[in-house]
């Protein structure tokens, strides 16, 4: 074997194949059926299967679903092998037109789990094709972790509406990022209107996974002349792969790494790589391991310095003294010069780096929005401070892992302590993309125009490091999810008492944010994780990444779907139409939970018990079944009236009508009533079937107190708001 080939990563194991058909097999990938071609002795599937009945050979990985097409040093390239399709008459009645399906035409899944693979988030995308299309997936980690559901809508009513060559703008096409790490993907596509009202041009819903570079929409797709399906399953997509499932200091005693090499961990998934360190070259899965690449060696240097005796006699009548001097002076001089030259060169440059984050982490976009509602800026007076990188940095000690007080996908909050020995939450973005950063102004506007007890506080931010950073009031007690679901780990079990203060608490924001607001607010992730607990166990309503601003002629707005399934409003998620009684549904699931001490959604229950609000729905039809979910421990406490008018109270929080459910006032309402029930009566009291008729009549000019600001029930009449 030539040098250059013994270089190359591209090598399989010595006396194994090498290709299978056109495609190479390196190492630690191997043909099955070799002894040892591959390393696959803890079934992660690096074991090609070919198929020899094609011609050339076909390899494939897996359970034989996918294709190989190529494979590189940290990718496999697969050909796609599952297109969902939902086709209709010209009456709406769905047909069949995949014959390879196996489930239901509207649904598939692909699963990877068994393996080191995972689908790549930064190259693959889930588009959806058609213009009366819904298209939603769950996936999940192979740690088991279930991922907030994605979804997109694209609709257009005319086939001149269609953008042709793009999915940006949802007309015809829209797409979907994945989660990092995800090894199982279940996805569906429906209609809104089973394509009747775009029959005539577009027959179909499609969606499929493809590699987003290798597909470009055309508005062909849409005719029901075209073979999409057939055409759709040779676009490939893209796996990552990694070595087992253990960190590189976890498998250290089964390194695959050979000489010349060095382990590298993977941040998105459990597992490892290989690479040959810098000036080496080869697979450094192979003995004997990475080859040191050939360099050109130069040829001596003739002596150019050789002096003779004149030379000699010159240097010694030279004015050594004023040369030194001089030279010195010069050198000293220089340095001055080039040290100025440096730090004005160097002040330059940070200050265009500074202009450059500013205006990458959405600074213009945030003075826009602060201009819009202010009218000269007014918007952001309430935030106290403008911090600057060094003094986040040196509130939290460079960002040390020490000071993490919890993780997501929108990155990570950290404490921080500021030279006034203040204590403060520090949120930082992980990435900087531009729907990441939306979130990010989003939140701030929102936040300046709130301030409320029970709400967050939002005291300042950072727009000139790599990343934004949001700086919060401290809040010391982790959230009500933790309380609730960790069984007295973090802290004594949260009595019915303090539950139902905190859920009235936690009402009262809600309320707040919906109605004595100049702009109402729709928070759209109600829940346990996003209520935090201060040092009097008091709540704080959090994360307003994903809150809309409502305007005052409008009580709805569409919008794409976003929320964390479990607390999702069904309503919401079937017509991507965004209204307050959203937040009503999902602070009811925070009710049942704050009940039953279960979480949402739990695969460890069964499938009829697996979603807590359908079950408890269910439930609540017999008062013995509703005993048998409520939290054990709470039954006890001798609260059980207390607690069935909750359940109830959850219960039309739950309709699926959101016309059905209370609003936030009449919830409000019919917590407090009950949280000042004196105890002496708790026996006698009956809740009448329209409380808020007796507590808060709509057509009046009550005054309810929601923490510390006071409203009218029809017409706001005292905010504080910039």
């Amino acid at each position: 074997m030539s040098t250059s080939a013994a270089a190359s990563f591209f090598q399989s194991k010595p006396g194994c194949e090498t290709h299978c058909g056109n495609v190479t097999i390196p190492y630690p990938f191997g043909i099955a059926g070799g002894e040892g071609c591959s390393a696959d002795g803890n079934g992660y599937g690096y074991s090609i299967r070919c198929d020899t009945s094609f011609y050339p050979a076909k390899p494939f990985i897996g359970d034989g679903k996918f294709e190989v097409i190529s494979i590189s040093e940290t990718e496999i390239r697969v050909k796609n092998s599952r297109v969902a399709a939902a086709c209709y008459t010209k009456k709406g009645v769905q047909i069949d037109l995949d014959p390879f399906s196996q489930d239901p035409t509207d649904r598939f899944s692909f699963f990877i789990d068994k393996t080191s693979f995972t689908f790549s988030n930064t190259k693959n995308r889930l588009f959806a094709i058609g213009c009366d299309t819904l298209t939603s997936f769950f996936a999940v980690s192979g740690n088991g972790t279930l991922h907030d559901p994605g979804v997109c809508l694209s609709l257009c009513n005319s086939r001149d509406e269609v953008i042709e060559g793009s999915c940006a703008e949802e007309k015809g096409c829209c797409q979907l990022e994945f989660p990092k790490g995800i090894n199982s993907l279940y996805a569906s596509v429906s209609s809104l209107d089973n394509h009747t009202k775009v029959w005539s041009f577009d027959p179909c819903s499609y969606a499929f996974i493809a590699e987003k570079d290798q597909y470009s929409f055309r508005a062909s797709d849409l005719l029901p002349t075209t073979n999409f399906i057939g055409e759709k399953r040779n676009i490939p997509f893209v796996l990552d792969w990694v070595i087992g499932n253990k960190t590189c200091e976890e498998a250290k005693d089964t390194l695959l790494c050979q000489k010349n090499s060095v382990c590298v961990e993977t941040t998105d998934v459990p597992g490892y790589r290989c690479t040959c360190v810098e000036g080496y070259e080869g697979n450094p899965y192979l003995s004997p391991g990475c080859q040191a690449k050939q360099l050109t060696t130069p040829g001596p240097q003739a002596d150019t310095n050789r002096c003779g005796r004149d030379c000699f006699a010159k240097k010694q009548e030279f004015p050594i003294l004023k040369a030194t001097l001089g030279i010195g002076l010069g050198i000293l001089l220089l340095i001055v010069g080039i040290s100025c030259l440096y730090l004005s060169l160097r002040k330059r440059k940070q200050t265009k780096l500074k202009q450059k984050f500013y205006e990458q982490n959405g600074g213009l976009l945030l003075n826009k929005n602060a201009t819009a509602s202010g009218g000269d800026g007014a918007g952001a007076e309430l935030l106290t401070k403008i911090y600057t990188a060094k003094e986040l940095e040196l509130a939290t000690n460079n960002f040390h892992k020490n000071r993490i007080l919890g993780e997501g996908g929108y990155g990570v909050v950290y404490k921080g302590i500021l030279p006034d020995n203040r204590e403060v939450a520090i949120k930082k973005s992980k990435a900087v993309d531009e729907s990441q950063i939306e979130q990010f102004i989003n939140e701030v506007v929102i936040l300046t125009r709130v301030n409320h007890r029970n709400v967050v506080k939002l005291l300042g931010f950072c727009l000139e490091s790599k990343v934004p950073l949001l700086v919060y009031e401290y809040v010391p007690n982790g959230t009500l999810f933790q309380h609730i679901h960790c069984k007295g780990e973090i802290s004594p079990i949260l009595s019915w008492e303090s539950r139902l203060r905190i859920a009235t608490e936690t009402a009262n924001a809600i309320a707040y944010l919906h109605y004595a607001v100049s702009t109402s607010v729709i928070h759209r992730d109600i829940k346990s994780s996003n209520i935090l607990l201060d040092e009097n166990f008091t709540a704080k309503v959090s994360d307003f990444g994903a809150s809309r601003l409502i305007p005052l002629d409008k009580t709805r707005i569409m919008t794409i779907v976003q929320g964390t399934f479990g607390y999702l409003d069904p309503e919401y998620f079937h017509t991507s139409q965004l209204t307050e009684k959203s937040d009503v549904y999902s602070f009811g699931v925070v009710l049942i939970e704050l009940l039953t001490g279960e979480q949402p959604v739990s695969l460890k229950r069964s499938e009829e018990q697996r979603n807590l609000a359908t079950f408890f729905i269910i439930q609540m039809e017999e008062e013995e079944n509703i005993l048998q979910i409520l939290d054990a421990q709470l039954v006890h406490e001798g609260n059980l009236e207390k607690m069935l008018a909750v359940a109830e109270l959850a219960k039309r929080c739950l309709f699926l009508k959101s016309v059905e459910r209370p609003t936030m006032k009449q919830v409000v309402a019919e917590l407090e009533y009950l949280r000042n029930l004196p105890s002496q009566e708790e026996k006698l009291w009956s809740i009448p079937s329209t409380p808020i008729d007796l507590y808060m009549p709509e057509s009046s000019d009550t005054i309810s107190d929601f923490g510390q600001h006071s409203f009218a029930t029809d017409n706001v009449i005292s905010i504080n708001t910039p």
